[in-house]
Order: C-alpha cells, then sequence, then structure tokens
C-alpha cells in the first residue's frame, strides 16, 4: 500500500512538473527572458542549488515579466516596475474610476503629473477636459483671473469677457500642480469651489456651477504647512481624500530599466551642420560599471535628473558607448566617498568576489583621487601613497580616461 501510494504520488508529480519543464524549455531563450537573466547576473553570482529553486526562480522571472507588460499596456507613459511602482499602479486603477479628489505628494522629479495623467486616463471622464494648472508659474496677480476668469470691465485691460480654467475643466478633470505654492487668499477660494461646485468670475455676480474632478499635486509637505499656518487645515482635508505618496528614485530598485529607455529614446540629432548627438542610427548603450555609478547614486533630482545625466553623457560619448568618464562629476563623487564610508573588507556587495571589489574600489579610489589632485597624476601618487609610475600603469590597467575626466570637470 505504502508503494502505491508512492508511485502514485510520483506519477502525480510527473504530471504537475512536466508541463513547467515544457514552459520553462520553451520560454528560457526568449530575449525577455536571457534579458532578466543579465540583469539579475549584474547583481548576484549565486545561481540555483536544486532543480526546483531553479523552477520557482523562472517562475518567478515569468511573474515580473507578465507584470511588466501588464503596466506597459496600462501606463504606457509610466517607465518603471519594481514594487513600489507596482503598488501605485494598483492605488491608480483603484481611484480613477471614482470621482474622489486625488492629493499626489512626491519629491520633485519624481513624475507627479504623469501619475495625475494616468488617473485621468483611467477615469470615466477619459475624453473630457483635462485642465492643468500649473499654480507656481502664473503670477499671484494672474492666478485668481486665470483659475475663475473675469468679466469684461472687471479690472484694467479686461477688455473683454474671459472663460476660467475651471469653467473650461466642466466634467472633466481639474489638475492643480504646485498646489502647496498658492496663497491663503487663494486657497480659501479654492476651498468654495470645491466645496459647493460653484465660483463667480472676477467681477461678476453670477455664480457659475461646475462639474469636475480634482487632482492636486505637490512637493512640500502639506502636513508641515498646515502646523505652521501656511496652509488651511480645511483645504488640505478636502484634499487629501486619496492621498498617493510617489516614490523616490533612491527607493527604487529599476534604475537599469529607466536607463535603457532613456537610451532608447535620446533625442534625434536633426542638426545638419554639427554633430548635436551621437549617430542615431547605432544605439547608446552604457557599460556596466557606468550603470553601476548610475544605481549607487542618490538620485535628488529623481527621475529627471536620471534623464538629464544620460542625455548630457550621450552628448559627450563618442563612440556611443556611455562610460564612467562621461557621468557627472557629482556622481563619480558620491560613489567614491560612499563607498569609502560605508564599506570595509567584511562586507561585500551580494554575489560579488572579493577580488571584483578590491579592483572596483582601487578604480575609485584612483578616480576620486585624481579628481582631488585636479588630475595632475604626480599629485594624486602622493594622495594614493604610490610612486607616478605605478599609478599610471594602473590608470593604463583600468582604462581611465583621465583626459576625458578632466574634461568633463571643465564643462561643469
Amino acid at each position: 500500500m505504502g508503494i502505491l501510494s508512492f508511485l502514485c504520488g510520483l506519477l502525480l508529480f510527473w504530471f504537475i512538473l512536466n508541463p513547467i519543464k515544457k514552459f520553462i524549455k520553451t520560454t528560457k531563450n526568449l530575449p525577455a527572458f536571457q534579458e532578466r537573466n543579465t540583469k539579475d547576473r549584474r547583481k548576484t553570482r549565486d545561481q540555483p542549488y536544486n532543480e526546483i529553486q531553479y523552477y520557482s526562480t523562472v517562475l518567478s522571472h515569468a511573474t515580473d515579466i507578465l507584470g511588466k507588460i501588464e503596466s506597459t499596456r496600462l501606463f504606457p507613459t509610466i517607465i518603471g516596475h519594481c514594487r513600489a511602482m507596482r503598488q501605485l499602479f494598483n492605488q491608480i486603477l483603484k481611484v480613477a474610476p471614482s470621482d474622489a479628489t486625488v492629493l499626489i505628494m512626491g519629491e520633485s522629479g519624481t513624475g507627479k503629473e504623469l501619475v495625475a495623467d494616468a488617473v485621468y486616463r483611467q477615469s470615466h471622464r477619459f475624453g473630457m477636459p483635462f485642465v492643468k494648472i500649473n499654480c507656481v508659474a502664473i503670477p499671484e496677480s494672474l492666478l485668481e483671473s486665470e483659475l475663475f476668469g473675469h468679466e469684461k470691465g472687471a479690472f484694467t485691460g479686461a477688455v473683454t469677457k474671459k472663460k476660467g480654467q475651471f469653467e473650461i475643466a466642466h466634467q472633466g478633470t481639474i489638475f492643480l500642480d504646485e498646489i502647496g505654492d498658492v496663497s491663503i487668499a487663494i486657497q480659501a477660494k479654492l476651498l468654495r469651489v470645491m466645496q459647493e461646485k460653484e465660483f463667480y468670475r472676477v467681477g461678476g455676480n453670477k455664480s457659475i456651477n461646475i462639474d469636475a474632478r480634482f487632482i492636486a499635486a505637490t512637493n512640500k509637505n502639506l502636513p508641515d504647512m498646515v502646523k505652521k499656518g501656511t496652509f488651511r487645515e480645511d483645504l488640505y482635508h478636502r484634499l487629501n481624500v486619496f492621498p498617493m505618496v510617489l516614490p523616490p528614485l533612491r527607493k527604487r530598485d529599476d534604475v537599469s530599466d529607466l536607463t535603457d529607455y532613456f537610451l532608447e529614446n535620446l533625442p534625434q540629432n536633426h542638426s545638419k551642420d554639427q554633430k548635436t548627438f551621437p549617430d542615431s542610427s547605432i544605439p547608446v548603450t552604457i557599460s556596466s560599471e557606468a550603470l553601476e555609478y548610475l544605481e549607487s547614486y542618490s538620485w535628488p533630482g529623481n527621475v529627471r535628473e536620471l534623464k538629464n545625466t544620460l542625455e548630457r553623457a550621450a552628448l559627450i560619448s563618442e563612440t556611443n558607448i556611455i562610460e564612467t568618464s562621461h557621468l557627472p562629476l557629482n556622481i563619480l563623487e558620491y560613489e567614491t566617498s560612499n563607498t569609502s564610508s560605508s564599506q570595509n573588507a567584511s562586507s561585500l556587495p551580494e554575489g560579488v568576489s572579493m577580488d571584483d571589489h578590491l579592483r572596483s574600489l582601487e578604480k575609485k579610489m584612483i578616480i576620486s583621487a585624481l579628481m582631488n589632485s585636479q588630475y595632475k597624476q604626480v599629485a594624486a601618487a602622493k594622495l594614493l601613497n604610490i610612486n607616478t609610475r605605478s599609478l599610471w600603469h594602473r590608470i593604463k590597467k583600468y582604462e581611465i580616461n583621465v583626459a576625458s575626466l578632466q574634461k568633463r570637470h571643465n564643462l561643469e
């Protein structure tokens, strides 16, 4: 009886495992899987220690890739497929079908406007007006007229009646960007519009009703502003119906995905007289070492800073390959200082051998010494406590382009 049960279990296991084997055999050589495996090898060299773990790894990759495909289909304008971004996508899908007010908070450069656009596109108001108002870009003296409109003769220069942005957004969606920079006086009028769904044009005495969904965004700490009295508490609670906090780039693990996207979508060279960007017929790539610097950087300017950094690096590169010498000095300096302060002999990055780590650390120390000595090799050698000839050999060994680094320093 025991043998029969064992054979039945083995047969059942075979029926379950065999389709999985066929699936893995069919899919493991697909480009998407090979690309994912390449990225994983950059992070770790550990190999699965048994067949079941191997299957689990491949199936996990399949789940991630399918999630990426679904995210790309639903949110084509937002690049990023890490766990934090997937949670954000789920929030968008939950709130978009409703008319609930959305408050998007996040640091500058995290893509708040893209998220607002995604909420609009997934809502039942898609196709109706989507009015974007950058509150900080409009002078305070003109903001009220811009938002609410004005009647003819309401003030000097008001020669005709003008509809405001709220009136234009009727039955659609209003996006109030940089809401934290609005004055207290305008805040009071915004509160009335959101509560009563009506307003008056400047100089008018007839109320105008609107039906619109409100989305607001800010990089300010609104609860802190409420405590200081610089932002109305009642308006904050009116806005904070469905808060969404965008993760900063330093807390995401998809810098490589963003890098690939930005390099694939570099601005085209339309200049006939001079080379503005590398030959567009040859794709621009980035070396693994340069990518390591990007992944280690803190990115205070977030995704916008990464995009600008890659565009500048592509301009400097003459071989369509971005190397460490093409990166801004602040990124190189951050990496070298961060490495020296946080790494020690008993702490190695996961999956990296001691030899590779020592080579990487030595190269970063040489670059740091060159930067601190104004790229004078004699002075750099003294900082490193080695002779000049030894430094010269190490520069050649690690293919450090001193002239390119110095040129980059002069540009900045």
